[in-house]
């Protein structure tokens, strides 16, 4: 498949702090943009400073571009599931409030139906020992965060919050989905 006749589709999801998980998503073979910001909320253009207030209604999350001939929206969710608790409600680690839930925000029908088959099975499979408080939401609009939230990690990763809080994850991922990452050049 050429370049020109790529077919990429976008997911929009919400994993708490969206510095952990942008590091993640980027690493993914097929992954074409990842980029932070916020959806879900009423506040026309918020910035991160409103978000954090918890006020305006949105999560942080991230708009991930993916080719879907080199992964599928399957794939991305196995990622979203195991990089976050989704059991948490309005919660990730230290990070408390509704700007921080996990969300699957969808763009069709289809990833709905994926993303609820998928909470029905891994609830049934007892993966995590609580229900998953996953909210599944429609994509409406996203809003890209301020510049100094993209590529956070890659361009701060010395940072003590990045050394202490996002390389660890950054590592348990690696490990895990050795066999979708791209490939280093």
């Amino acid at each position: 498949m050429s370049e020109t006749n790529k077919i990429l589709e976008k997911a929009t999801l919400g994993t708490g702090c969206f510095w952990c998980t942008e590091a993640v998503f980027q690493q993914l073979d097929g992954i074409e943009k990842v980029t932070s910001g916020f959806s879900g909320g009423q506040t026309e253009n918020p910035t991160y400073k409103e978000v954090c207030t918890g006020n305006t209604g949105h999560a942080e999350c991230l708009n991930i571009e993916y080719d879907t001939a080199k992964i599928s929206f399957e794939d991305l969710l196995e990622v979203f599931w195991k990089t976050h608790d989704p059991t948490t409600l309005n919660r990730q680690g230290n990070d408390i409030g509704t700007q921080y839930r996990s969300v699957v925000f969808y763009h069709n029908p289809l990833q709905k139906a994926i993303t609820e088959n998928q909470i029905i099975a891994l609830d049934k499979t007892g993966a995590w020992s609580k229900p998953i408080v996953t909210k599944l939401e429609p994509f409406v609009k996203f809003f890209t965060a301020e510049d100094y939230h993209n590529n956070y990690f890659s361009l701060n990763g010395a940072s003590p919050y990045c050394q202490v809080v996002v390389r660890p994850k950054v590592e348990k991922f690696e490990k895990a989905f050795k066999d979708k990452l791209k490939k280093k050049v």
